[in-house]
């Protein structure tokens, strides 16, 4: 996992027990799991939105804020970035159509 990553996931670890006046992560938390979806469902939105303008500087900035989002939420669930990058690293090689055929079997 790259160092950014794993510094921004022991942050929001952290920010899990912080006050909520005192921290955005840690008002997120205290919102619940409908709060972060919500954001979630913002920033991805916003991530399409950026991409129809075509604007690279736009779509970055977006995507940033979705994939934040997206780990506040793994946090929130209990679960690592690792996990995320382990279950792509699986299916690295494997052809899409395969990968979506494998959940059908499931």
């Amino acid at each position: 996992m790259s160092d950014t990553l794993q510094k921004l996931a022991e942050v929001l670890e952290a920010r899990k027990g912080a006050d909520p006046d005192s921290s955005y992560v840690a008002k997120l938390y205290s919102k619940g799991l409908d709060a972060i979806l919500k954001k979630v469902g913002e920033e991805a939105t916003e991530t399409v939105m950026a991409a129809k303008d075509g604007e690279a500087e736009k779509i970055i900035y977006e995507v940033a804020d979705l994939w934040f989002h997206t780990l506040v939420l793994l946090k929130h669930q209990n679960l690592e970035p690792q996990q995320v990058l382990d279950e792509l690293e699986r299916r690295f090689g494997l052809s899409g159509l395969e990968e979506k055929a494998s959940r059908k079997e499931q």
